[in-house]
């Protein structure tokens, strides 16, 4: 599986939004890489405005194209009250690894997924090593007894400031519950799925 080794600064800046969730990508230079970064005032096509939005959200996830794709798909042939491109959000909010990151025990989503790949993390009891795997409902997360005392869990727990409503977390416990899907009033605003629904519409 190839993995993404480009600079996150550089695609934040190129996509004009922080994948990082700091916005610290963004203050000190405020506009795309490169000699034309600065000066580019020419209005992106359709197309273009699509794909960026796919690529942020797959980005800020940290999936491959490939991995985005299959979600997309599935998110399709999902039978619910909400829209493909909410169905889409559902999934990737889903994730292993980005439960982990919601929770606290981990500042980063890049982070959370290296502790699910270095078997740290607990579901219902039992290890799962997938970052890709998809939460369901009701299942518990927690982490190994000896990993709830490393540096960088401590770091995350005591940074953590507020956690999604479609969570619940015992601080004595160090262990979270995905209560609920979300909803899409408790997602990121700045997402617009229906771009990535019209993007990949065009190419599948």
């Amino acid at each position: 599986m190839s993995r993404n080794i480009k600079p996150v600064w550089k695609q934040s800046r190129r996509l004009g939004y922080s994948l990082l969730g700091t916005g610290k990508e963004l203050q000190r230079k405020p506009y795309a890489p490169g000699d034309h970064g600065r000066n580019n005032r020419s209005k992106p096509s359709e197309y273009a405005t699509q794909l960026r939005e796919k690529q942020k959200v797959r980005l800020m996830y940290g999936l491959n194209e490939r991995q985005f794709q299959n979600l997309f798909v599935r998110a399709g042939k999902i039978k619910s009250e909400y829209t493909h491109g909410e169905n889409l959000l559902n999934l990737l909010e889903s994730r292993l690894d980005n439960l982990v990151y919601k929770m606290g025990f981990a500042l980063t989503r890049k982070q959370a997924r290296q502790m699910v790949n270095h078997g740290h993390v607990i579901v219902d009891g039992k290890r799962v090593d997938i970052p890709s795997y998809i939460v369901k409902p009701g299942q518990v997360i927690s982490l190994k007894e000896k990993s709830k005392n490393l540096d960088i869990v401590k770091t995350a727990i005591d940074s953590t400031v507020s956690r999604p409503n479609y969570v619940t977390f015992d601080d004595k416990k160090l262990e979270g519950t995905f209560v609920r899907e979300p909803v899409r009033d408790e997602l990121d605003p700045d997402i617009d799925e229906q771009l990535i629904v019209e993007y990949y519409n065009k190419r599948l």
